[in-house]
This record gives structure tokens, C-alpha cells and sequence, in this order.
């Protein structure tokens, strides 16, 4: 999975612009051959999430697990005379981290990431006090245009046990849906694995996909906080501990049917787990847990420090488990 992983975090993708990241998940799936087993499907939606269905081989439970695509990023609002950009944020951004870093638009084009002379510089300026520098003389001679988006540039390093890199946030999930999708092959459910789009700026693409694919269960895979660097806020999560089971979080609470079924897989299965309590911010499962009737709902977090910044840190033992957890909870009868 780390190979992937490493493919998946260097690949430009922030939200709405997911198509990168989508064709190299889709050449993964062929790769695998899944396509082969009778009656599975893969498709995009008109909203671009990519979905793979693959029929049970009993009569079992219509499951959608979901991981998005999508990254954060940013997108040129002005080009001034000089040639220097203006810019806001897609999803949300931690501007501490920006002085001097690169973004990356889809045409390859690299942008340094500047600020302005600081009054105050104990204080973290806003959003528009950067600028990005892509080397252009002038206005006329800039190669960008406004609307043009970008996401962070920064390469992946395997670490051993740590995985450093952009967009953790949540190809680490995208990674582990496809391990699960080449385990399972004789699931008794029918399976809907659902890459989504433009969940960092309101889970945009779990809340059509979760109508379209009308599941009766629903497990999310993404990323939490840690509680477990100097000086953090208290949370009982961190690195290398195990995948979290979602208790709770700033959108949604779990199912606890489902939170309930995914403790007793890892515990049967002598998996190490985590218990998710996260003050702010939610995932997919959100949007999927309230669309038509209602789905019970869950997720499956995987610890990472630094979220939205261009370098996330995951415990690749954390993805590892998640991957063995999914696959032991679809491997047999689900009781929620």
C-alpha cells in the first residue's frame, strides 16, 4: 500500500479538480482485476465521484464505504501589474504554514508562496497578505489566469513506520479502500466503493453519491487529530496506536450500531483501535448519515498531525489496521 500512497499523496487533485487523482485510482482498479468479478460496475457520477459496485456473494447488506479525493488548496483571485497572484482558499487553510512553500497548478506550472512586509510579525497575518510568485515580468506575460487552482507541492517520504507528505488528508484513505476492494473478493455484501469529491469544502460529493448509491450501512474513511505532539490540545488519539472508531465529531455523531460492530470486529480480530472524539470538523460520513431516509453511518479515522498542512504524518501501521479492520467487518454477516 505504500507505493500507492506515495502515487496518490504526489498527485494534484484539490477540490474540484480531482480528475488526476481519479484516472489514477480507476487504472489501480483495472489493474486489480475486480472488474473481472461477475456483476461489478465502475462509473463516475455527474458530480465526478468515482464509484465501484461489486455484488455480494450472498445475500447481504447494501454497504457504501467512501474516502475522498479531493485536497485543499488554492485558487488565483487577481494577478497584479507585477505579475504576482492573489489568492483565497480551497477547504480550509492554516496560512503559519505558507511563507516560502510551493503550490502546484494542474499544468505543472510551481508558484512560491510570499507575504507581505509585516507590521506586527508576531502576529499571523490573513489570507491576504500572501501572494504567490510563479516568475512572471509582468501582468501581460503571467501564464495563470484567474480562477486557475493549485494545491500544495511537496514530495512523499517513507519513513519507516511514518508516511510524510500532502493530502494524507485523505488519499491515506483512498489507499485503503483499494487494498479492501482487492481483499474482498467473496464478500457476502454488496459493496460500493465510493471515491469522492469536494469534501473539503462541504462533503459535496457524499451527499449526492450517498443518494445515488442508497446504502443501508455507511463507513467513511479519513483523517483525525492527534493528541500526541507538544503543548496540543487534549485528544485521545495518536500515532501508531491503532485506526480510531468514530465516537463523535463537530458534524455528526456515529451510528452506535455501526461504531458498536466495528469495536467487536477489531476486538475478535485481536486489531489494535482507537476511540474518536473530535471537537471540530467532520467527514463524509456526515453527509451520508442524513441522506434520503437516513443511513446508519460511521468512520474509521486514521491519526495524522499536522491535517491541512503541505506535511501530514500517518502511522502506516494505523492504515495497515484500518485496511485488516474494513475487511474483517465485511468478511462475514453484519449486526448492527
Amino acid at each position: 500500500m505504500k507505493d500507492i500512497l506515495r502515487k496518490l499523496s504526489e498527485t494534484y487533485g484539490p477540490s474540484g479538480s480531482e480528475t488526476s487523482v481519479r484516472d489514477l485510482i480507476k487504472s489501480e482498479i483495472q489493474a486489480a482485476g475486480v472488474l473481472k468479478r461477475s456483476g461489478a460496475e465502475m462509473g463516475t457520477d455527474s458530480m465526478g465521484n468515482l464509484i465501484l459496485h461489486v455484488p455480494g456473494k450472498a445475500k447481504g447488506r447494501r454497504v457504501m464505504l467512501a474516502a475522498h479525493m479531493d485536497e485543499i488548496g488554492i485558487v488565483v483571485t487577481h494577478i497584479e501589474e507585477k505579475g504576482f497572484l492573489r489568492f483565497t482558499g480551497i477547504g480550509g487553510m492554516r496560512p503559519l504554514s505558507f511563507t516560502g512553500g510551493r503550490v502546484l497548478f494542474s499544468d505543472g506550472l510551481v508558484g512560491i508562496i510570499g507575504v507581505e512586509r509585516l507590521e506586527d510579525p508576531g502576529k499571523i497575518p490573513a489570507l491576504d497578505k500572501f501572494y504567490i510568485d510563479v516568475g512572471a515580468p509582468d501582468k501581460i506575460a503571467c501564464p495563470v489566469k484567474i480562477g486557475d487552482a493549485a494545491c500544495f507541492q511537496r514530495a512523499c517520504h517513507d519513513a519507516g513506520d511514518r508516511i510524510i507528505g500532502k493530502a494524507m488528508d485523505d488519499r491515506v484513505g483512498c489507499a485503503i479502500l483499494l487494498d479492501v476492494l482487492t481483499r474482498l473478493a467473496g464478500s457476502p455484501h454488496d459493496i460500493s466503493y465510493v471515491f469522492t469529491v469536494q469534501e473539503e469544502v462541504g462533503t459535496r460529493g457524499a451527499t449526492t453519491s450517498g443518494y445515488g448509491v442508497d446504502p443501508e450501512i455507511a463507513v467513511a474513511v479519513d483523517v483525525t487529530l492527534t493528541g500526541d505532539t507538544p503543548e496540543c490540545p487534549p485528544m485521545a488519539v495518536r500515532l501508531g496506536a491503532g485506526p480510531a472508531v468514530k465516537v463523535k465529531d463537530g458534524g455528526m455523531l456515529s451510528h452506535p450500531g455501526v461504531k458498536s460492530w466495528l469495536v467487536r470486529t477489531a476486538e475478535k480480530a485481536k486489531i489494535p483501535y482507537q476511540l474518536e472524539v473530535l471537537e471540530g470538523g467532520t467527514t463524509d460520513a456526515r453527509a451520508i448519515q442524513t441522506s434520503r431516509a437516513g443511513v446508519p453511518a460511521g468512520c474509521i479515522s486514521i491519526p495524522c498531525r499536522y491535517v491541512h498542512t503541505p506535511s501530514e504524518i500517518i502511522d502506516y501501521r494505523d492504515a495497515r489496521a484500518a485496511a485488516d479492520l474494513l475487511s474483517a467487518a465485511l468478511s462475514s454477516d453484519i449486526e448492527i
